[in-house]
């Protein structure tokens, strides 16, 4: 049984977006901007739907860690209140002991992301690998941007495929998804004019799923773009999935305003809610849209299970990149919150590593453990 083919919807609009998924087209760009005044409730029972035809009841999470070794930059994108110069007395970089000490030994993958150092070279990012994965030599790696592999190349004068080919050889086993922030053009010369635009990358982000290294991907959404760029951002992933499949996530990323002034206030949670619904639905050839803790706070966050979301992130552990824009979530989320969010969804909570696959999965009914 479908439950999109199976599903009674009243709007219009969502009832077109259902037809069109049910005979396997994806949705147009007019359609898709549509979606977004569509009726909220309406709009997140075709998104859960869809997300459920794809999972079950099954909402996926990781135990984790987050290490952003460096917030010195080169770069001065408007939207970022993480990245400081080099002689701000908020800088900092760490170094090998404080880099081994968040390999904490139960987690399942390290995320590791952070600024375009003035001073450091390739090597220094590859030791950044090499000292995560002395202390846990099984752990996933899940490291460097698209931003950050334009750089490597730019230090070394060298093309990507070199670049990423370094990285695994140390022990890389997928990107995150950053760096996108969202595929306008102009959006970009507005606000991260320094940062490479969509074509780049897209760009690495192929090379990498045609050298079989997955990835993430992203969407900043909440700040000074358009419903259409957004959507268009969307079909662009798509398109890129389409060609050159790699794509285990999709993450939607709330601005979080911080001191920029480019906003007054964070997206709401209905706005939240409906472009993680719309994600869902347009992306509709990548595994998972993930409802990011971190940006939404808990709350949204697990109100979005039932929005499309198939994938909490993690535990995160220490997360600064989204803290110094003022994030209102916890730093830390656990293993037993996660756990219970997911429950109280009334879904079934699956612990995953970086590439999805299964560590834990938790029995709703009874809270028992499967292996």
């Amino acid at each position: 049984m479908s439950y999109v083919s199976e599903l009674v919807l009243r709007d219009p609009a969502v009832a077109r977006a259902r037809d069109a998924l049910a005979r396997g087209e994806s949705l147009t760009q007019e359609d898709s901007v549509r979606l977004f005044d569509a009726p909220l409730l309406e709009l997140g029972r075709l998104a859960g739907a869809f997300a459920r035809d794809r999972h079950g009841d099954r909402v996926y999470f990781t135990v984790n860690r987050q290490l952003n070794p460096t917030n010195v930059c080169v770069l001065s994108c408007k939207f970022c209140d993480y990245a400081k110069r080099p002689d701000d007395p908020t800088a900092y970089t760490m170094g090998e002991r404080e880099i081994k000490a968040h390999v904490d030994p139960e987690i399942h993958e390290i995320h590791i992301v952070g600024g375009l150092h003035n001073k450091w070279r390739f090597e220094n990012y590859l030791d950044v690998i090499r000292w995560v994965k002395e202390v846990k030599p099984d752990l996933k790696v899940k490291a460097f941007t698209a931003v950050e592999i334009d750089f490597f190349c730019r230090l070394t004068k060298h093309d990507a495929t070199w670049v990423l080919e370094r990285l695994r050889e140390v022990g890389l086993d997928a990107l995150p998804g950053g760096g996108a922030e969202v595929f306008s053009e102009r959006v970009r010369r507005e606000l991260f004019h320094q940062k490479i635009g969509a074509r780049r990358w897209l760009e690495i982000h192929e090379i990498a799923h045609r050298m079989g290294i997955p990835s993430n991907c992203t969407l900043l959404y909440g700040h000074i773009e358009t419903r259409a760029e957004r959507v268009q951002h969307l079909i662009l992933l798509r398109e890129l999935e389409a060609r050159a499949p790699g794509f285990y996530a999709f993450i939607p990323l709330a601005f979080q305003p911080g001191t920029t002034g480019l906003v007054r206030r964070q997206a709401s949670a209905i706005e939240d809610l409906r472009t993680i619904a719309v994600s869902r639905l347009v992306f509709d050839n990548v595994p998972h849209v993930k409802s990011y803790w971190v940006m939404l706070g808990q709350d949204t966050a697990a109100a979005a299970i039932h929005f499309g979301a198939s994938d909490l992130d993690g535990t995160i552990g220490v997360e600064k990149i989204a803290h110094a824009a003022l994030a209102r979530s916890p730093v830390g989320m656990a293993e037993e919150a996660m756990v219970h969010t997911i429950r109280e969804a009334g879904k079934i909570p699956v612990q995953r590593d970086a590439l999805y696959g299964v560590v834990k999965e938790y029995q709703v009914e009874d809270c028992t453990l499967v292996q």
